[in-house]
């Protein structure tokens, strides 16, 4: 049997022992098996390396082909509806999270069916909106603020929920550095949730206790954020070492 890789040893939110994931006879994922545990982990890994899939996996976005799966002591293919209600997911465009018109009402619409009064309802969106700086915006179409404010928005309308879980793939990407430092900020600032990102920003992963290194499908490394980015601008070095040179540089 794989042993499992290991991250530190805390409550142990999610299993898995040899999972696969499959496309048109293509395997994306390829006999994963891990145990992790820590407060914060980033997922590195070149395009196509599977780590996206991996989060979406747990989130039960998409169903392994084979192997085990258990995330906070749910199968994700039998506890897809339940999971959704106790994982919050940032996707990397926040414009496919914003579904309500006006940004009051985008927050508001994620505490539909939560057992309070109306009145409660409306304070806590009102105190969510002051707390991701958008109280300004309330009124406003979502869809017509600034890329850095639709990703604080998506942020908002998760959070508001409380999820036991936080999922993220690649929630900088597409953001400016200041709102990227700000992003950031919110997602590794509750330190009582556990938090999962795959990412290409390093300054991000660094902040993060432990990092993965995902490589075709497999994990190449688990261990703490400093080693594996080391590592992984090693490979990634080696990557760009033996790309042939087009000739083209820059001059001063």
């Amino acid at each position: 049997m794989t042993t499992p890789h290991k991250s530190q040893q805390n409550d142990i939110y999610i299993h898995t022992t040899r999972l696969n994931y499959s496309i048109n006879q293509r395997l994306i994922l390829n006999n994963v098996s891990c145990e992790l545990s820590a407060k914060s982990i980033a997922i590195l890994g070149t395009n196509g390396s599977g780590k996206s899939t991996f989060l979406r996996l747990i989130d039960g976005l998409e169903r392994r082909t084979s192997g085990d799966l258990q995330v906070l002591g749910l199968d994700p293919s039998r506890k897809a509806k339940e999971l959704h209600h106790r994982i919050g997911f940032v996707f990397t465009n926040p414009d496919t999270q914003i579904i309500m018109p006006t940004v009051a009402e985008d927050v508001a619409f994620s505490l539909h069916g939560a057992v309070m009064s109306k009145q409660e309802k409306t304070e806590r969106v009102k105190e969510q909106l002051a707390d991701f700086h958008l109280s300004q915006f309330a009124n406003q179409p979502a869809h017509s603020l600034s890329g850095g404010q639709k990703q604080m928005l998506a942020l908002a309308g998760i959070l508001i929920r409380d999820p036991q879980l936080l999922l993220a793939d690649e929630p900088t990407t597409m953001l400016d550095l200041p709102n990227a430092e700000r992003i950031s900020h919110v997602l590794l600032g509750n330190h009582s949730r556990p938090v999962i990102i795959a990412t290409h920003d390093l300054e991000l992963a660094s902040h993060c206790e432990l990092a993965m290194h995902f490589h075709d499908g497999q994990i190449v490394e688990i261990a703490e954020s400093g080693k594996v980015i080391e590592d992984y601008r090693r490979y990634c070095s080696q990557i760009s070492a033996s790309i042939p040179s087009t000739g083209l540089g820059y001059s001063a």
